[in-house]
């Protein structure tokens, strides 16, 4: 098949996305596809129009490595000179069309959030992942809350902040967890432990959106749930050597341990499990996405949030409950686009 691994982008994830995409694309390759990488925001400029020469043309990547810091996208911004629209870059419309199905590399806002998978769907290109609606949904973590509320899925006590509004902090609950209501990989986050704190750790997520979440701080074990296709895959356990499993925790091997299957009883597990399926049903998830949990001292497992485009790294947690279910990373790779592959017939 001739495929376009989409990657990169504007999103504050874009080292992530890049990285997920390198791996992505040499694994289609050594599947036997025709895998090509396009950054999604700076697109193909020196396309001359030949389909066949590009996807023919095709071959594996260097390891591409993420930095300990998040990307500076003004600087990213200013170094585009044309595109197709302000998120796309040229050619990227054109070629997707030609490729059998786009892989969707990319995360964060403006990949997960289904505005190009709107696009897309506009086009007649096909995808993989879930489709617009769903990633809108699972975007947004206030309304994803809301979802899970009236599926009976436990989640953390929370309110909506937005910019410019005054903030009654007596009645903001401490500790708690401030971040980006749509951000993704931890960016913006703060864990907020004496209330003085919490005007910076609202500046601090207001650098990435208008909207923050102000959560209850759920103190208990870190554990993801991965779904591919209708099954949920085995429970891996997060423990950062330091502090909490932000942006350099997540993605800087050797910072977090990471335990899978989950040690956790029978019972728990199909619990979670259970609650990640049922999740991924009600925000109309499709192929694969992650449910990320906190499972408190007591057995109770609070849903943090929703992962439409779970991250395909080297340290990332999707390939490796998949791992534990007997899945590689090529396997997984090629499992993602057949399932994909099956919405459109």
């Amino acid at each position: 098949m001739n495929i376009l691994v989409l990657g990169g982008g504007l999103s504050p994830e874009r080292e992530v996305s890049l990285c997920s995409s390198t791996m992505v694309c040499n694994a289609l390759i050594d599947n036997g596809h025709k895998a090509v990488l396009c950054d999604i925001f700076f697109g193909i400029p020196e396309f001359d129009g030949d389909y066949d020469k590009l996807f023919w043309g095709a071959h594996k990547l260097a390891p591409y490595t993420v930095g300990s810091n998040e990307p500076d996208l003004n600087l990213i911004k200013a170094q585009r000179t044309v595109g197709y629209n302000e998120l796309i870059g040229l050619n990227v419309p054109q070629i997707a069309a030609k490729a059998d199905i786009v892989y969707m590399g990319l995360h964060g806002s403006s990949g997960e959030d289904g505005q190009i998978q709107a696009l897309f769907d506009s086009l007649g290109i096909r995808y993989t992942g879930s489709g617009a609606q769903g990633c809108k949904k699972a975007m947004d973590k206030w309304e994803t809350k809301a979802i899970f509320d009236e599926c009976g899925i436990l989640s953390p006590r929370g309110c909506i902040v937005e910019r410019g509004e005054d903030v009654d902090i007596d009645a903001l609950p401490i500790p708690c967890v401030v971040k980006p209501c749509s951000g993704g990989s931890s960016i913006g986050t703060t864990i907020v432990l004496d209330r003085s704190e919490i005007y910076h750790a609202l500046e601090l997520a207001f650098l990435q959106e208008d909207r923050a979440l102000v959560e209850e701080y759920i103190k208990g074990r870190e554990i993801s749930a991965g779904v591919l296709g209708n099954e949920a895959l085995p429970l891996i356990e997060i423990i950062p050597k330091v502090g909490f499993y932000d942006y350099k925790n997540k993605y800087m091997a050797g910072l977090t341990e990471e335990v899978t299957p989950a040690p956790v009883d029978k019972k728990v597990t199909q619990m979670i499990q259970q609650a990640a399926l049922k999740g991924a049903k009600a925000l109309g998830l499709e192929v694969y996405s992650r449910m990320d949990f906190i499972l408190t001292s007591d057995g109770k497992a609070y849903c943090l949030e929703a992962n439409t485009l779970p991250g395909m790294t080297a340290t990332s947690l999707l390939p490796q409950e998949a791992q534990a279910n007997g899945i590689d990373y090529k396997t997984l790779c090629q499992r993602i686009l057949t399932i994909s592959m099956e919405k459109y017939r």
